[in-house]
């Protein structure tokens, strides 16, 4: 029987099953992929807000990961929420011990309700530990400003930003543009090459979840081979098709439906 491809996720709980975890164990199912999970938080949330997180501590976020690397052989993984500088280290630690490729870190750090999800000084460990280990980091504008220690309001900020980070050590930087004003362009940059990536605004509502179900569609593709901007056009269209194909199960911001078939796959 041929082996299926094999993500993971490393990162937090959404207890309305819209992002985080659930968003990514969804999206691995919709491309076909054996999704495990390691849990760095639970989060007490559903579509109108966040309104506590319980952190799992650091040295059980690595008896999980040690759990699924002595059993998988993990074609990608993915990191989202890990809350605090002690998990981020240590994760980072593990990924370079276990010397691991096709690592996609979405550096979450502040849910859609205004609930910072990432301690600000983890930002620096983060920078310094974990974007040198990342084949790919998908920041929004938010994270990359943060990161790149600059304002974004253009296109040709976002290709600055995104390549002061390609310096900290990420092999390609993908800058999501949804925060600008405008149909939304995104910036992949790699060392040799800088990709506009355009897509087209969404005027419904179901925008839950998003950058996980970005950053968790691009884990699927490059576990299945894809190469990075193949991979990102590929699960740009997946998470557009899902917010126009969303619903609300709830009575705040409804999530991107995971169910839709992704293209070219």
């Amino acid at each position: 029987m041929k082996k299926r491809p094999i993500a993971l996720t490393v990162a937090g709980s959404d207890s309305g099953g819209g992002a985080g975890i659930q968003a990514d164990l969804k999206t691995f199912y919709a491309f076909g992929v054996y999704g495990a999970s390691v849990i760095t938080g639970l989060t007490a949330q559903n579509t109108i807000e966040v309104r506590s997180v319980f952190k799992v501590p650091a040295e059980f976020v690595i008896e999980q990961l040690n759990a699924v690397f002595d059993d998988f052989d993990v074609d990608a993984v993915k990191t989202g929420m890990l809350c605090d500088e002690g998990t981020v280290k240590k994760v980072a630690e593990f990924f370079t011990g276990k010397k691991i490729k096709n690592i996609i870190v979405d550096p979450v750090m502040i849910s859609k309700s205004g609930y910072a999800l990432l301690e600000e000084d983890a930002v620096r460990t983060l920078i310094r530990d974990l974007l040198p280990c990342a084949a790919v980091v998908t920041p929004n504008i938010f994270e990359a400003e943060k990161i790149a220690g600059i304002k974004i309001s253009s296109v040709g900020d976002m290709r600055s930003a995104a390549e002061k980070i390609l310096k900290m050590g990420a092999k390609n930087v993908l800058i999501k543009g949804g925060h600008l004003k405008g149909d939304p362009f995104d910036v992949l940059c790699s060392k040799n090459r800088c990709a506009v990536i355009k897509g087209k605004r969404q005027t419904e509502l179901f925008t839950h979840g998003t950058g996980c179900s970005l950053s968790s569609a691009i884990t699927s593709c490059i576990a299945k081979g894809r190469g990075i901007e193949s991979s990102v056009r590929i699960s740009k269209q997946f998470v557009e098709e899902g917010i126009r194909k969303g619903y609300n199960p709830g009575k705040g911001c409804g999530p991107v439906n995971h169910f839709v078939r992704p293209r070219f796959l």
